[in-house]
């Protein structure tokens, strides 16, 4: 993500890769601990989905790049 990308994005979206997947972990020990309300229940899954989301978006991106390197260099090797 660019500097001024991370700049104008909401607070999630500069999230990197490694803190949404660690909040994601704690949300689901939360939520398998149990104890909690109906409602803490339901914010817990809906911002699981939220940082499950950001994790995806992570790792196609990553997917993406490697698919373009991996192009780029075969078609930059002589046949």
């Amino acid at each position: 993500m660019t500097d001024e990308k991370k700049r104008t994005a909401a607070p999630d979206e500069r999230l990197s890769y490694e803190q949404a997947r660690a909040e994601l972990a704690s949300v689901v020990e939360r939520l398998e601990t149990g104890g909690t309300s109906l409602e803490e229940s339901l914010a817990l899954w809906e911002r699981g989905e939220r940082l499950a989301e950001i994790c995806q978006r992570w790792l196609d991106g990553a997917r993406d790049r490697i698919d373009a390197a991996r192009r780029a260099r075969e078609s930059n090797t002589p046949a």
